[in-house]
C-alpha cells in the first residue's frame, strides 16, 4: 500500500499537477488542506487556477481531504469530496493516521489528541515547511507546500506500508519528494 500526502496547494494547477504526477502510483491520496485559496498574500501562486484545481480534485476517486484555514464553506459547494473538519482520523491497513492542518489547536494539543487516538502518523500542514520526525512513538509528517513553500522546495510525501505477510506487523518507508525534480529530499529526522 502506498499513500501520497500533499498540503497547501492554494489553487495552483501547475503544482497540483506536478504533485499528482509524482504521486501517480499511490493507492490513496491525502490532502491536508488549503486547496483553492491562496490567502492574503501579495502574489498569486504560479499557475493559480482554482476552477481547474476543482476539476482535477473532483476527477480523483482515491482522495481524502482535511480542512485548512484557507478552505471556505463555499469550496465544499464545488468540491465533490467531503472536506473534513476539524481533522481526519483514518485507519489505512494496519496504521492509524491523523490529518490536522494545524491552525486551530496548538501543536501540543494536536499531538495529545493523536496519542489519545493511538495514532501512528500525525500529518500536519499550514506551516509550508517540511517535517519528518519521531516524538516518542509518534511519527510527525508535514509534506510542506506544493505551491508556496517557505523552505524553498515544492514538495509532497509518500508513505509506503511494507507488510510482513507472516505477522500482523508492518514497516513504513516515508519519503519527502521535490515535485520539480522527482528526487527524494534528504531529511534529518
Amino acid at each position: 500500500m502506498k499513500i501520497g500526502v500533499m498540503s497547501d496547494t492554494h489553487g495552483s494547477l501547475l503544482y497540483l499537477e506536478k504533485a499528482l504526477d509524482i504521486l501517480s502510483d499511490c493507492d490513496i491520496l491525502l490532502h491536508n488542506g488549503d486547496i483553492l485559496y491562496h490567502g492574503p498574500r501579495n502574489d498569486l501562486p504560479e499557475g493559480y487556477n482554482p476552477k481547474a484545481v476543482v476539476e482535477k480534485i473532483n476527477s480523483l476517486d482515491n482522495i481524502t481531504i482535511a480542512k485548512g484555514n484557507c478552505d471556505a464553506d463555499v469550496d465544499q459547494m464545488v468540491i465533490k469530496h467531503t472536506i473534513k473538519s476539524p481533522f481526519v482520523h483514518k485507519k489505512i491497513d494496519n496504521i492509524s493516521v491523523l490529518m490536522d492542518h494545524g491552525y486551530v489547536k496548538s501543536r501540543e494539543e494536536i499531538m495529545k489528541e493523536a496519542r489519545s487516538l493511538s495514532v501512528d502518523i500525525l500529518i500536519l500542514g499550514h506551516t509550508h515547511v517540511k517535517e519528518l520526525s519521531v516524538d516518542k512513538d509518534l511519527i510527525v509528517l508535514n509534506p510542506g507546500s506544493t505551491s508556496i513553500p517557505k523552505d524553498g522546495t515544492h514538495s509532497v510525501a509518500t508513505i509506503e506500508l511494507l507488510n510482513d505477510e507472516d505477522e500482523n506487523e508492518f514497516e513504513l518507508e516515508i519519503n519527502l519528494i521535490d515535485i520539480n525534480t522527482g528526487k527524494v529530499i534528504e531529511f534529518d529526522e
